[in-house]
């Protein structure tokens, strides 16, 4: 379905994700591959955002085409929760003013189309979700994100995504692309 979707010009053509956490308000969901053509096909009118955290994309890469990294939180790596399994982390209470100025600095608006990337599709559904609540109404996530879901055999993130996808992946530190802002004090 994606690939024929795809090509008849179809916004929604990436399957409606089976996991909670990846359902947007909007419905609006690309695979990797859709959202690189659309890019592609008209940067100038589209706003690529990748919600990770900016070292994420400085260790691990991101996809070429990205406009602006806008975290959905910032994560404070010399502290653990009380559980001792992961990191602290804060919510980026300016995302949505962020994702704004970015649209602005592009010359879009509220109408114009919004891509969210991350690593499986969980953030980038979550920051699909505010953009809905500010009344934005074209609001796109990449489903299965940069490295995709794990595979059920290795439990490693080897089944779809960006990455796997073989899409274009750059390494190359871009001071313009990423929003540094530590809630941590």
């Amino acid at each position: 379905m994606g690939f024929l979707a795809s090509s008849l010009g179809v916004a929604n053509a990436a399957d409606v994700p089976s996991v909670k956490k990846k359902l947007t308000p909007q419905g609006l969901y690309l695979s990797p591959k859709e959202a690189h053509d659309m890019v592609k096909a008209n940067p100038e009118k589209v706003l690529f955002v990748d919600v990770r955290t900016p070292e994420e994309l400085y260790f691990v890469g991101y996809a070429e085409g990205v406009d602006k990294n806008i975290p959905l939180a910032y994560v404070n790596y010399s502290k653990l929760h009380k559980k001792g399994k992961k990191f602290v982390s804060k919510k980026n209470k300016n995302l949505v003013s962020q994702v704004e100025a970015a649209l602005k600095a592009k010359g879009l608006t509220k109408e114009d189309k919004i891509i969210f990337i991350c690593r499986s599709g969980d953030r980038s559904a979550s920051a699909a979700g505010l953009m809905d609540k500010a009344g934005y109404k074209k609001v796109y996530s990449i489903v299965t994100g940069t490295e995709g879901d794990k595979d059920k055999e290795t439990k490693k993130r080897t089944v779809n995504g960006w990455k796997n996808d073989a899409l274009p992946w750059t390494y190359k530190f871009n001071k313009d692309l990423f929003l540094y802002e530590s809630p941590f004090k």
